[in-house]
């Protein structure tokens, strides 16, 4: 924080209350231009969110115009978002010509983005709740890093929410999380307007809000009254009008908001003590409106004084509830369906006069002369940060050499793959792992008892598990989480930004229950989105989690993996395959931990408890040499078995050739029936697709030049390497049968799918895969009918 002394006098209530109506007609004006006066030609209302903007002028305000330093972090309420240019724009770190693009192509984003707008978003805060919680992830982030590499500057991580996000369960499910406890540099500043998208909230749960944050170890902060309103309380009779105020259901309070003069003093009085009624019968009616609705959310002084206290907590996490008006200094303020609701032109044209502006100046920053002006430059200088220092790039092995001459699971190998890498000087200090309280059953026991659960105190053990060393203390590698996925997919999206909001890059890897993935699947895709470098391994996967039952057995995640946008997503089934993928990850984010146009985001192992023969893969490796291999199983397939290498005569016969595609835990019953195949002579080459992300990512890439340059584009050099020939195809995995289907388009070639496609349920690999049409024989019925429509 600032010290005393070191940063100029601050300014006058009279400066912020200027820069606070200009941040609220701006913020209002970028939302109307967009809608008024851009012609869309599709008919499509542009949107924009003028009243919740509104709600947070005075905090926004305060906090960038008179609180924050250089090394803070904000995450900003989505529905803000113009408001949050606005203060951009005042601060000069967003250009003039970007104020009239909010929602056009290129322009502001809907919502802040890190990754898509022009000006410096710590936060993206696109989907409701996740953005409110990204900044206490990322001090648990920050924590860790002073932890290993030194103190950074000292900074504060605030999020400014919607009193509505506080309806998501995953925000409650980040205030509890133990990892979390007594982060005293978080601060949330709730926008505790009481309106939801669609009405005015009948009830207000501040008292269960405050009971609940309070109970998770939380300093809970309420600004509630203004000034005004507080000097009114003071005064003989005053605690009746306060009684009066807190026990007015909020609808009456809130349709105030839309009267004035003797209606407004009727409505304010229906059904209060006589008290109040005598009370503020000498307030004059021009004067009575602005007394009652006086709330501590848009008093920047009493913001301020809140952000103080929180300063001075430094032992947890602090909320502050400010109470705001939905469309505070708007003609909407208050109303019911206030949340979409645009101004007219007349009402812009009179808010332009009573700001003081014109249509000449109204996109105009501050008057440079005046003492506002003056102040928003000083704060700009302020708040400016200084460049990035350098760090020592990572060096990621492109192997450590795991050895897998038994059948092994690809879940085994990559613990192992981990605890090797642990033991490398170069790359041990970088790696964080992390699990929902599953790291034992995802493999990341070696990699703990090799260097230790982080604590920010060391503690004492006080039972021992012989197969686990579970020593928790500030140099420990291993953050323990509750069961919350979404909590695990949050954490990893900040350790993965950790190089830009902490100045640290970072190798962080998490494991998951494969099948849990679709619970932290929201947050799993805000890190991506905003751009975080991780990797994540959902371990036991499909139904090859026989005995578990359908509960626990996962289908349709590969095709997630392979859909979602900055992820790579990778099923080995051989573990020098896996080893290869996984350091060329993790090498992959040392090199570039910010992503750049090109970069795969972050990355997702789906892998299985099943020991499969590593035999095969070994025969290829002689057959392809390492090199060739190593190449093709990176970019995305390699052929595992050449049927003509393995029987020349079935080459020489002119024998039908199918291919058999598959990925996974699959492998040795796609291996046993193209030896069945081939006894029937039939050519069955084997495709092992390491990585069917990258794969369709090729495959698409190049159509999709082809679409915008009007020319023909052959197929990747990685599918004309795997598929020779042109014969048709039979996909296999234990996964949902149309994640791999398109293989047959990417071909022109007939396809057979063969997947999992219902829910699994207990039992034997050998049952289930029976059951879903995965046994050898099903392959081969597979490959015969494929054959058939090729003929056809």
């Amino acid at each position: 924080m600032t010290e005393a002394g070191t940063f100029p006098a601050g300014p006058t209530p009279t400066v912020l209350d200027e820069i606070q109506r200009r941040v609220l007609w701006l913020a209002t004006r970028i939302v109307d231009a967009a809608n008024r006066e851009r012609d869309t030609g599709d008919g499509i209302k542009v949107g924009g969110h003028q009243a919740s903007s509104a709600s947070l002028v005075t905090a926004m305000t305060a906090l960038y115009f008179a609180h924050l330093d250089p090394a803070d972090r904000v995450a900003v309420k989505p529905h803000a978002s113009p408001a949050f240019h606005a203060v951009q724009y005042l601060l000069g770190g967003l250009d003039r010509a970007y104020l009239t693009r909010l929602r056009a192509r290129g322009g502001l984003q809907s919502y802040p983005s890190r990754t898509k707008d022009p000006d410096t978003v710590d936060f993206s805060t696109g989907s409701v709740g996740l953005g409110a919680a990204a900044p206490l992830f990322a001090s648990l982030t920050r924590r860790y890093v002073d932890a290993h590499f030194g103190e950074r500057p000292e900074s504060r991580f605030i999020a400014l929410i919607g009193d509505a996000e506080l309806d998501e369960g995953n925000v409650w499910e980040a205030v509890a999380e133990p990892a979390a406890a007594g982060l005293g540099n978080v601060v949330w500043i709730v926008d505790f307007n009481r309106q939801s998208l669609d009405r005015i909230v009948p009830g207000v749960r501040i008292g269960q809000w405050r009971g609940h944050f309070a109970a998770a170890g939380w300093h809970v902060v309420e600004i509630k009254y203004g000034r005004r309103l507080q000097g009114a309380f003071a005064r003989p009779g005053g605690e009746h009008l306060r009684s009066w105020i807190d026990a007015m259901p909020n609808e009456q309070y809130q349709s105030l908001f839309g009267l004035e003069g003797a209606e407004l003093r009727e409505r304010f009085l229906d059904g209060a003590p006589a008290e109040v009624g005598e009370f503020v019968a000498d307030v004059p009616d021009a004067e009575l409106g602005p007394l009652v609705t006086d709330l501590g959310g848009h008093d920047v002084e009493a913001v301020l004084e809140a952000l103080a206290e929180c300063d001075e907590v430094r032992d947890k996490p602090s909320v502050i509830f400010a109470y705001t008006v939905k469309g505070w200094g708007l003609p909407l303020a208050g109303g019911a369906r206030n949340h979409s609701a645009l101004l007219t032109g007349d009402q812009i044209d009179e808010l332009r006069t009573r700001t003081g502006l014109t249509s000449d100046t109204e996109w105009d920053r501050l008057d440079p002369e005046s003492p506002a002006g003056i102040w928003a430059e000083k704060r700009a200088e302020h708040l400016r940060r200084p460049p990035r220092a350098d760090r020592p790039r990572i060096a990621v092995p492109d192997a450590t050499g795991v050895r897998t001459a038994k059948p092994t699971s690809t879940q085994e190998v990559f613990g192992r793959v981990l605890t090797d890498l642990a033991r490398d000087e170069k790359v041990a200090p970088y790696l964080v792992t992390t699990a929902p309280d599953v790291a034992t059953s995802t493999n990341l026991a070696g990699f703990i008892n090799k260097t230790g659960v982080f604590s920010p105190d060391r503690r004492r053990t006080w039972s021992q598990d012989g197969p686990l060393r579970w020593t928790e203390d500030p140099a420990g590698q291993y953050i323990p989480l509750g069961i919350s996925e979404m909590n695990l997919f949050l954490l990893l999206g900040q350790l993965g930004l950790a190089w830009d909001l902490s100045d640290q890059p970072l190798l962080p890897v998490g494991t998951v229950y494969d099948p849990f993935v679709l619970r932290g699947l929201d947050a799993f895709l805000y890190g991506a989105y905003s751009g975080s470098r991780f990797v994540v391994a959902g371990t036991p996967s499909g139904i090859s989690l026989a005995p578990e039952g359908g509960a626990h057995q996962s289908s349709i995640t590969a095709s997630v993996g392979i859909e979602l946008p900055d992820v790579t997503f990778v099923e080995p089934a051989y573990g020098t395959a896996l080893d290869w993928l996984l350091c060329d990850a993790l090498g992959r984010i040392a090199a570039d931990p910010g992503g750049s146009d090109d970069a795969e985001g972050a990355y997702y192992f789906r892998l299985t408890t099943r020991p499969i023969d590593q035999a095969p893969f070994e025969a290829a490796r002689e057959r392809l040499g390492d090199a060739e291999l190593r190449a093709q199983a990176l970019a995305g397939a390699y052929r595992l078995r050449d049927a003509h290498h393995d029987r020349p005569a079935l080459r020489d016969e002119g024998a039908p050739v199918v291919h058999l595609a598959a990925s996974g835990a699959i492998m040795p019953e796609v291996l046993a029936a193209a030896e069945e195949l081939g006894e029937e002579g039939v050519a069955a080459h084997v495709v092992d697709v390491t990585s069917a992300g990258r794969l369709y990512r090729a495959w698409q890439g190049g159509l999709r030049q082809g679409v915008r340059t009007a020319t023909a584009r052959p197929g990747p050099g990685v599918l004309r390497a795997a598929f020779a020939e042109r014969a048709p195809v039979v996909t296999v995995q234990d996964a949902a049968s149309h994640a791999l289907s398109w293989l047959g388009s990417a071909l022109g070639v007939p396809a057979v799918p063969l997947g999992v496609d219902e829910f699994g349920q207990s039992g034997g690999i050998r049952d289930l895969y029976e059951l879903h049409d995965l046994r050898p024989g099903a392959i081969v019925n597979a490959a015969l009918a494929a054959l058939h429509l090729a003929n056809d």
